[in-house]
């Protein structure tokens, strides 16, 4: 069971999806949170909530689904159109051997935490955040820019309250950012930052960390047991301009140490949309082969200590 949460355009849906495409889709049974909401769009203006809000999500049935799943249950799950606002006829879901849940709020109670192997916060810099729903929210919903920034606004202080504070209890938080001293930045080479709690076994990436160098810098480099506010840290860093011929083979060698069957496909990997047009990153793919990587390794550990 793997959980991804954080605030609304993050980068959830883009993470998980290629991570699904990578482990392939009779593994791997994909759950949005986010359709447990009680009230259609125009419901909820009436009622002064944000989708933000627990009072506007079912959260006492995501955690009696999640439980269901955890223990190899079928689960009849709302389902909300985030185009029309409307919510719809639910949809039969059977997990596989991978169940992973994205959305806002997944990880708000204890209860709900207690269900997942490993969890993820993302945690992508504000303002790319920002950019990213207005472009979402414009492309793909159908709404006016000046209304997506207004929503921002209102959402704020929910945000805050509601959403933020799960980054404390995430296994791993993943930060996408872009570097100071290049003005010509795009989405495609985000610098990639995963900050690693010590609730998750570590992974063996000296051999990914040996042949990350490109000239005199390496491409990834790690720290290990970095102390934070929460307890020790391992803190790993992906270089936004990595080359595209130094990120295909350290995914390769990802590949191999995941020890999954079948060739690896690349172009599984790495996609994200900006302004309807799909797009590829190798930070991305990276980062997405690495949470493949924890989640083989969790899995691992899981079965030799039982």
């Amino acid at each position: 069971m793997l959980g991804v949460v954080g605030d609304s355009a993050a980068g959830k849906t883009t993470l998980t999806q290629g991570l699904a495409a990578l482990m392939g889709v009779s593994e791997a049974a994909l759950v949005c949170t986010d359709d447990y909401h009680k009230y259609s769009r125009t419901e909820r203006r009436g009622l002064n909530l944000t989708a933000l809000h627990p009072d506007n999500n079912y959260l006492d049935i995501v955690a009696q689904h999640l439980s269901l799943l955890r223990v190899g249950q079928p689960i009849l799950k709302p389902m909300y159109n985030h185009r029309t606002g409307l919510l719809e006829a639910p949809e039969y879901i059977n997990p596989n051997e991978l169940v992973i849940i994205e959305g806002l709020l997944a990880l708000v109670t204890p209860a709900m935490q207690r269900c997942f192997d490993v969890t993820i916060y993302l945690d992508p810099e504000e303002s790319l955040r920002r950019q990213w729903k207005v472009n979402r929210d414009t492309i793909e919903r159908g709404y006016r820019a000046e209304d997506v920034r207004d929503s921002m606004t209102r959402r704020h202080s929910d945000s805050q309250k509601y959403i933020w504070p799960q980054k404390e209890v995430a296994d791993l938080i993943i930060r996408f950012y872009r570097s100071d001293d290049r003005a010509d930045w795009d989405n495609a080479h985000l610098n990639v930052r995963l900050v690693q709690h010590h609730t998750l076994p570590s992974p063996d990436l000296s051999e990914v960390l040996a042949q990350s160098h490109e000239g005199q810098r390496p491409s990834m480099r790690l720290e290990k047991d970095v102390w934070s506010g929460n307890g020790p840290v391992d803190i790993l860093e992906i270089d936004g301009d990595i080359s595209p011929d130094k990120a295909r083979a350290l995914e390769e060698l990802l590949w191999q140490q995941l020890a999954l069957s079948g060739h690896f496909h690349p172009e599984n990997v790495g996609r994200y949309r900006e302004s309807g047009i799909e797009h590829h990153s190798p930070p991305l793919a990276l980062t997405q082969l690495l949470v493949a990587y924890y989640l083989s390794t969790v899995r691992a550990y899981r079965s030799v200590t039982s």
